[in-house]
């Protein structure tokens, strides 16, 4: 029972820790994208994004490389997919009008995208015993790798007629800026060595925690270390609400789900015990299509732009979501 204790604390010092510096990583993110005069749209969408999802890249690398336990990771990553979606609906219940009504339909280019790839990965689940593996790494893994190089090109292209149009940033002196731009990347490598720190223990903390309390890998994963690793998404985006950039928000949303598929296959890699499908439930497919549905109705809302909130505190596109997630969870529980 006390090492049950000790691994909770370990769990949530750990997160604590990824919270913390993950939100600071944001911060510095975002003060890097000022200094060097890049869009606020592309740093949603691909800059934070990938700062974000930090946690779940460690996370999942010693996952399988360390713990041996693919489901905690695979658990991870599509938990992280599940609860970013669901942080869309935390956004929609604190602004007065539907969210998808506040801000661009261009974001479905990345929506999109994000569905092609948990396609993938679940063509890739569903078929990991009869398609050839490269090595040790499965094919789709390479496909996966693929996609997201093109979905990156994709939503560049997309975005930069979107970039030219915003202000220009407020030109200040070279030399300041350079020094200000260099002490900003500091504090950035800093806070991310601490992120990978506290990563590479939360998996080790969350299996024993799994092991202890008697819930699967594949449960335990999707819930509790999804949502601590996503955390970071969600303290970006309630930071980007205050400021009144809803599309850095929703963009580093839809951009985190497009990294955590590369993430997937770079999991792959990292998995020499075989192919990481073939080692993953099959209960992790009913995430996929969960995940895929969601991420659909959000695109829905996004070009149908509601005009008024249908179910209290949100618009019926977010309210979906949410019934999706705890139908999801329920469901993930009892197969336990």
């Amino acid at each position: 029972m006390n090492n049950l204790y000790l691994n909770i604390l370990g769990f949530v010092a750990s997160a604590a820790v990824i919270i913390y510096s993950g939100a600071k990583l944001s911060f510095y993110g975002d003060k890097i994208a000022n200094l060097t005069g890049m869009g606020k749209a592309w740093i949603g969408l691909i800059l934070m994004a990938s700062v974000t999802s930090l946690p779940e890249l460690i996370t999942g690398i010693s996952s399988v490389a360390i713990v041996k336990a693919p489901n905690l990771a695979a658990g991870d990553i599509f938990g992280s997919c599940v609860f970013n979606l669901l942080i869309l609906s935390v956004l929609d219940s604190r602004v007065k009008k539907p969210l998808f009504s506040l801000v661009k339909s261009g974001h479905i280019v990345a929506a999109i995208f994000s569905i092609m790839l948990l396609a993938v990965a679940g063509v890739a689940i569903y078929l990991a015993d009869e398609i050839a593996d490269i090595l040790w790494i499965s094919s789709f893994s390479f496909i996966l790798f693929g996609i997201y190089l093109v979905a990156i090109w994709g939503i560049f292209k997309y975005e930069q007629a979107a970039i030219l149009e915003l202000p220009a940033p407020v030109i200040v002196n070279t030399v300041s800026r350079a020094a200000e731009l260099k002490k900003v990347i500091g504090g950035y490598g800093i806070h991310a060595l601490i992120v990978i720190g506290a990563a590479i223990f939360l998996p080790y903390f969350g299996k024993n925690v799994a092991t202890a309390t008697g819930l699967s890998n594949s449960f335990f994963g999707t819930l509790f270390l999804a949502a601590a690793t996503s955390l970071p998404e969600l303290a970006v985006s309630l930071a980007a609400l205050r400021m009144g950039s809803l599309d850095m928000a929703v963009g580093n949303l839809f951009g985190s789900n497009v990294f955590n598929m590369f993430i997937l296959g770079l999991d792959d890699v990292f998995y020499r015990e075989g192919s990481l499908f073939k080692n993953i439930s099959h209960s992790h497919l009913l995430s996929v299509f969960i995940i895929i549905i969601m991420t659909a109705v959000a695109g829905l809302g996004l070009l149908f732009k509601p005009r008024k909130k249908q179910v209290w505190l949100f618009s019926l596109d977010t309210f979906i979501i949410i019934l999706l997630y705890l139908a999801l969870m329920v469901y993930l529980f009892l197969k336990m």
